[in-house]
């Protein structure tokens, strides 16, 4: 396996060296097919970010197609603001469920003669996509979407042949989307060369996710029943494991003792919620999962997120574009987005009482809410803006479909 040199690691290409400059964005449309594990009504920052960014690439001339998993009570075939989702079956235990998806999703990638794939996630999807590679000749763009203990390159090294399958992956997959630093350090490390790893972060609809004015702020919150005079901190995302919301539940009781007027929203579903259900003290209102969270993010003083791993959050995104002051485990993408005091908060992960004095100090100090709220704003829609990166997704798309089509 080749070893990455020591001044790979942490480097990203934007786009890689061999293509750039060679080919202008999109000089006639192309059809893409998406392989995702899940998509709505399923709601996660990957669901949602590629639900935002696909009616951006139509628009831009490529013709989206969606290829996931059939939920319970989803038609096998529907659209969505104008992008066709194919819900495939996945039937019984794992190895089938997945080896019956893999099945299907081929047969359909060869009815529907993609010029790229796009593989979300490195299980599955990308394996899929290797395939249909070996019998279509069909180029991939992979993008691993988490990353430390529960992203995809540890997750995929901890199964069976998980490393030779990473090696597969690292020869196959023509370029990786990669959303962060933490994941372009990991694919370097597993031999993944420097000039395949393309870093095209998250992104927000900064047009959508904006500040709201002081009165419009307190219309809002009549209509969503929030107390007028509350102090509003929210959480956005799935209720699992490696969110510790337990942590932020847990301190919530305490923290009411300074500060009374605190309440706590969270927003999402999950494995951990009738168990963080039944911790929950009062002022802290479950909100189960929202199609919008806008108004709840526009309503709010501030956004807490303690994972103890992510990829990098939409949500955070999303909550600093909304002009919050964001407190987050210093983990994943995290750091990359937020300055200490600059443009957020970071706290270690797994600490409670980091957590609570961050959060006591920023609903006490006014001046520093407002410092956070401005230069967060800023900073996202300078530089994590979801037109920005639909633009740079069509470049890398154009890109690897030529230099494809100069090997055949």
């Amino acid at each position: 396996m080749h070893k990455p040199s020591g001044n790979n690691v942490g480097r990203v290409s934007n786009p890689p060296p061999e293509m750039a400059g060679k080919i202008p964005a999109l000089h006639q449309p192309v059809r893409v097919v998406m392989l995702s594990h899940g998509y709505y009504p399923r709601i996660g920052g990957a669901e949602r970010q590629l639900a935002a960014v696909a009616p951006l690439l139509q628009a831009r001339g490529v013709e989206i197609h969606i290829l996931t998993r059939r939920l319970p009570g989803t038609k096998p075939l529907e659209r969505l603001n104008g992008i066709p989702i194919y819900r495939l079956p996945v039937p019984g235990p794992k190895s089938l469920a997945s080896l019956t998806f893999t099945l299907a999703a081929l047969a359909l990638i060869k009815r529907l003669d993609p010029d790229l794939i796009h593989a979300h996630e490195l299980i599955s999807p990308a394996t899929t996509a290797v395939f249909a590679k070996k019998l279509f000749g069909k180029p991939i763009v992979a993008t691993p979407h988490r990353s430390g203990a529960i992203g995809d390159v540890l997750r995929l090294k901890s199964r069976l042949l998980g490393k030779a399958r990473l090696r597969v992956l690292s020869r196959e997959v023509n370029a990786f989307c990669v959303i962060s630093k933490v994941i372009d350090e990991e694919l370097a490390a597993e031999g993944v060369p420097v000039q395949k790893r393309v870093l095209i972060p998250n992104g927000v609809d900064v047009e959508q996710f904006v500040p709201l004015a002081s009165s419009k702020r307190a219309a809002l919150r009549s209509r969503l029943r929030l107390p007028k005079d509350a102090q509003v901190v929210t959480f956005v995302g799935r209720l699992a494991p490696e969110k510790q919301v337990d942590h932020l539940v847990g301190i919530w009781a305490s923290l009411r003792k300074t500060l009374p007027q605190a309440i706590l929203l969270i927003l999402g579903s999950g494995p951990e919620e009738d168990k963080l259900k039944a911790m929950a003290d009062d002022g802290i209102l479950f909100l189960g999962e929202q199609l919008d969270v806008t108004p709840y993010l526009q309503a709010s003083d501030l956004f807490v997120l303690p994972s103890k791993a992510e990829g990098l959050s939409v949500a955070l995104l999303e909550a600093m574009a909304c002009g919050l002051p964001v407190i987050a485990s210093s983990v994943g993408g995290s750091p990359e987005v937020i300055r200490h005091m600059e443009t957020g908060w970071l706290v270690p992960p797994g600490n409670p009482i980091a957590l609570s004095e961050a959060i006591v100090t920023l609903l006490t100090d006014e001046k520093l809410r407002h410092k956070l709220r401005r230069k967060a704003r800023i900073h996202v829609a300078n530089n994590y803006s979801l037109v920005k990166m639909a633009d740079r997704l069509c470049d890398l798309y154009s890109q690897v479909i030529e230099q494809n089509r100069r090997k055949i």
